[in-house]
């Protein structure tokens, strides 16, 4: 496992210095400022002043330097397996390699089952809870509690969808996790989308719009100083919780603030990639589909659909609620298309959003069971059912 401090390197280049002239000028050897940028070794407490002088930043800027550790290479090595036989010698360097970890597991979401990655992730999960344990320097403990906010925010992610969404003690567990150790760290970005998680929970699971609608409020709070992207996100499931319970003038009215948000979004907002018009497209429609509007859903849930290509879990979703409101406005060729696209793209992905609602298309086709395009349907749900 290789590592390097990126950032301590590209300071040391913006003044103008070379490794050598570096270590001359703060009396050390060259193999010294070497080893501090491959984050083999951090500066002793009586050269930090001098270093912090030579580059220009102040006592904090030299720490965040130093506690700013990219993993170059990610393969086990025996320098981990060290680590987890001594862990109260855990380094920086172990925490960079879990944070990628749980970096890359996280991207495969949208791509494979849930399942391939539950044992992967909860491994992981398992190590950044043992190390954050037993580790002996107060940084480290710190940069840990960092990792497993995000780590059990993943876990009850994964562990939902693997439950097809009937196993709710357990992710709230993964999730209230999540959020003491944001809080521990002060990562309001993670408390907030843990929370907004939770909200998820509740809606989607539980059923129950009122308790939902209040986790996402919550997490909108949270989120509101440090990302409109966020903010945004959990105000449209403020609307969604809204939508479940039949409130049109409550919802429109969480719509607009959501909308708003966008006006808001900058180029340094950490959460701009979950916050696009795509998400508050697919959950307007959602929100129309859940209000009875099913002609005005559908055109909304159109585009969403075409624009959601890439991330099959969601585009699933989209699918699955086109789906419902061509069904309820009768246009049974078109849902038929669109319900084999949906069990299309959850044979790939088993996500659980996607799942239930191609179940509950199925069932709202009952009246047309004898029909044989219906019939085609129910074998295909059939051997999803058995595949699960």
């Amino acid at each position: 496992m290789a590592a390097k401090r990126v950032r301590l390197a590209q300071r040391r280049k913006a003044a103008g210095l070379s490794q050598e002239k570096l270590a001359e000028r703060l009396g050390v050897e060259r193999s010294t400022v070497v080893r501090w940028e491959r984050a083999e070794t951090e500066p002793q407490p009586w050269v930090r002043p001098k270093l912090a002088a030579v580059l220009k930043v102040s006592a904090d800027e030299l720490q965040s330097l130093l506690g700013d550790v990219t993993v170059i290479q990610v393969a086990p090595s025996e320098r981990m397996n060290y680590m987890l036989e001594h862990p109260w010698s855990a380094d920086l360097v172990a925490v960079a390699y879990l944070h990628e970890r749980v970096r890359q597991l996280d991207e495969r979401y949208d791509k494979v089952p849930s399942t391939a990655l539950l044992g992967p992730a909860g491994q992981v999960h398992g190590q950044v809870k043992f190390l954050r344990e037993n580790a002996a320097n107060p940084r480290v403990r710190r940069a840990l509690f960092e990792v497993e906010a995000e780590s059990a925010t993943f876990m009850g992610q994964l562990v939902w969808d693997v439950s097809q969404r009937r196993d709710h003690e357990a992710p709230i567990g993964y999730l209230d996790e999540a959020v003491h150790a944001a809080r521990q760290v002060g990562d309001a970005c993670t408390e907030a989308y843990a929370t907004l998680r939770k909200s998820f929970v509740a809606l989607y699971g539980e059923k129950h719009p009122t308790r939902g609608a209040a986790f996402a409020a919550a997490a909108a709070e949270v989120a509101d100083q440090i990302s409109p992207s966020l903010t945004g996100l959990a105000l449209l499931h403020v609307a969604e919780g809204h939508a479940m319970s039949g409130d049109l003038k409550a919802c429109e009215e969480a719509l607009k603030k959501a909308e708003a948000q966008f006006d808001r979004v900058d180029e340094d907002d950490v959460a701009a990639e979950y916050y696009t018009v795509n998400e508050f497209n697919r959950l307007a429609g959602s929100c129309y589909l859940f209000l009875g509007l099913s002609a005005r859903a559908e055109p909304v849930l159109r585009t969403t659909v075409r624009a959601l290509g890439a991330k099959q879990k969601s585009q699933a979703i989209a699918l699955g609620n086109l789906t419902l409101s061509l069904i309820r406005q009768r246009k049974l060729d078109e849902a038929a298309v669109s319900l084999h696209r949906t069990i299309d793209t959850v044979e790939l992905t088993r996500g659980g959003g996607g799942l239930n609602l191609a179940f509950a298309a199925g069932r709202e086709l009952r009246e047309w069971r004898h029909e044989p395009w219906v019939q085609d349907i129910n074998d295909r749900l059939l051997a999803l059912m058995a595949a699960i």
